[in-house]
């Protein structure tokens, strides 16, 4: 069963996660009509469980979509988490992945790779654009990344000033992180004023200390042990505070109605021609293997002034 676990370091400003992901990574791969390298699908489950980690750190109702898009054989990676610990990941290929690549053999062949993480809210005004964060696939040396949780690790010291440690891992079984991140206190100033040399020394030291024991987590630990196991063996010494835990789940948010818009967006010209050519225009999501129909009928209704996306002829398969 997939698993997720929030946890605090008690008294440190250090705060914790950690996913497992397993039945549903599984339902994920097995929803793909054509697979995926095995060194892309590692990437994905990588993805998934760091989009996991990384949205529940936030206080919003919304996606958190973790975008790579490099000059590689991998044109584009893409993990996005929701609020409820629900997921869904894709990629897009053009060339053949060479064995055992990693993230710089398959998205930053040139060093123009880059991460971008946009945080798109459920209720969003009309014109806001959602927030995005981007940078290099590549450290500041211009050394390039072979792992994810590296460029991970400096978006958000980069984009988001937060000091985080991530342990990612995944194959065809299991996708798992782990996640450990200062906690910015609120009037740090005023309060570390207010400490002895020793409490001060304590605070500064809590996230290099319990980072550098999240550091010695190996992938085959990661990828098969329970997290109870995994917290118990890293932190025994540290008094965690944990909250309830929760089970992530593989969930695709497209519809009908949202490929209805999208074929609106595309122009009734565009969409008339295809269905003159092949009768019906059909579409495939990409995350979950769906397909949707629309005849010349429902194509007709699109463009109505109304809009409206009406399912009497269509079919999702």
């Amino acid at each position: 069963m997939s698993d997720f676990q929030k946890f605090l370091f008690e008294g440190l400003p250090v705060r914790g996660m950690a996913v497992r992901l397993t039945d549903s990574w599984q339902l994920m791969q097995s929803r793909r009509e054509q697979p995926l390298p095995q060194e892309v699908m590692q990437l994905l489950g990588e993805m998934s469980a760091c989009a996991l980690l990384l949205q529940s750190t936030l206080k919003f109702d919304g996606a958190l979509i973790m975008q790579m898009q490099g000059d590689g054989p991998v044109k584009l990676a893409v993990a996005e988490a929701r609020t409820g610990v629900q997921y869904r990941a894709t990629a897009k290929v053009l060339a053949e992945v060479p064995s055992g690549a990693d993230l710089a053999q398959m998205l930053n062949l040139h060093g123009h790779g880059r991460c971008a993480i946009t945080l798109d809210p459920r209720e969003r005004s009309p014109g806001t654009q959602p927030y995005q964060g981007v940078v290099p696939l590549q450290a500041e040396d211009g050394q390039r990344f072979a792992r994810l949780a590296q460029a991970v690790e400096q978006y958000m010291r980069l984009s988001e000033q937060l000091d985080t440690k991530l342990v990612l891992a995944a194959n065809a079984d299991t996708a798992a992180g782990l996640l450990i991140q200062r906690i910015p206190l609120e009037g740090e100033a005023n309060l570390a004023a207010k400490l002895s040399p020793e409490q001060q020394e304590e605070l500064a030291d809590a996230f290099p200390r319990i980072a550098m024991k999240a550091a010695t987590l190996t992938d085959a630990e990661l990828l098969t042990l329970p997290l109870d196991t995994i917290l118990h063996r890293l932190f025994w010494e540290e008094d965690l505070r944990r909250y309830d835990p929760a089970e992530p789940q593989f969930s695709c948010s497209c519809s009908r109605e949202r490929v209805g818009r999208m074929l609106v967006n595309l122009g009734r010209e565009e969409v008339d021609g295809i269905v003159a050519e092949r009768g019906e225009v059909e579409i495939g999501c990409e995350f979950c293997g769906a397909t949707y129909r629309f005849d010349a009928v429902d194509c007709t209704q699109l463009f109505t002034t109304d809009g409206g996306v009406q399912p009497a002829h269509g079919s999702l398969q």
